[in-house]
């Protein structure tokens, strides 16, 4: 990892939680002794998001949506609004997830331009992007990668990217399958992508912009990213509700 880049973990709760859980979870980043380099963002469920935010005491914690609309209100039952968002006091949410294209079918033309929307309202973005195995196996990762960013270049301004744009790489046959791609698998990846982007953006620009890797990280396998010098980070999906989330927090250390 870059030095100028700040080391980013994400926890995506995804369909998990209670109260107890989240009070669980926060308290015990309360009580960590956070490594002051390091940024944490966390997605728990939108019931859940106020409460988050009301029990964080940790400057290094912020709290994320894990989607939003294009729309700030109005007559769409059942989505949440960037302004929800702002008003309880979250500041990021993950647009572009594997699950949300695959289940609800989102394509990345819709994600760009909720990218757009949230960071036009003042809301960072955890982009996600990433292949199905079939994908990796006929060689075309990075052109499945590249078309999920492109509409998200031709709507986000290029000096927006560092500051608002978080990109993580999710191979989609490592997320909750206890397959995770080798480090030097997302290297070389994560490195490719981040020379697309300079294609896009510059490459100033895209030496800022931070690169995650999400495919099933836990405790045990964290620190093996250590010196993989385009790997900025994780978002992190099922170990982010138990206690080794903060061991990957501390894996850089």
């Amino acid at each position: 990892m870059s030095s100028n880049r700040t080391f980013f973990v994400g926890g995506n709760f995804k369909l998990n939680g209670s109260k107890k859980l989240i009070t669980e979870i926060v308290e015990r980043l309360n009580n960590a002794d956070l490594p002051s380099d390091v940024e944490v963002v966390i997605a728990p469920p939108a019931p859940y998001l106020a409460l988050a935010v009301s029990l964080n005491k940790s400057k290094q914690v912020s709290v994320a949506g894990q989607n939003t609309y294009v729309k700030a209100s109005g007559a769409y039952t059942g989505e949440n609004s960037v302004e929800f968002l702002k008003d309880v006091g979250a500041k990021w949410v993950i647009l572009g997830h594997s699950e949300r294209r695959s289940y609800f079918h989102e394509d990345s033309e819709l994600i760009a331009e909720k990218t757009k929307f949230a960071i036009d309202s003042g809301v960072k973005v955890i982009l996600c992007v990433g292949e199905l195995l079939e994908e990796r196996k006929a060689g075309i990762t990075l052109s499945v990668v590249e078309k999920q960013l492109d509409p998200v270049f031709a709507k986000v301004p290029k000096e927006k990217w560092a500051s608002d744009i978080v990109v993580a790489y999710e191979p989609v046959w490592a997320i909750g399958t206890g397959l995770a791609a080798t480090p030097d698998d997302a290297e070389e990846t994560q490195l490719a992508i981040r020379k697309y982007i300079a294609t896009k953006i510059g490459e100033a620009e895209a030496q800022k912009v931070r690169i995650l890797y999400g495919g099933s990280a836990n405790g045990k396998n964290a620190t093996s990213f250590k010196d993989k010098k385009d790997v900025d980070g994780f978002l992190v999906g099922g170990a982010s509700l138990k206690p080794e989330f903060i061991d990957i927090i501390k894996s850089r250390q």
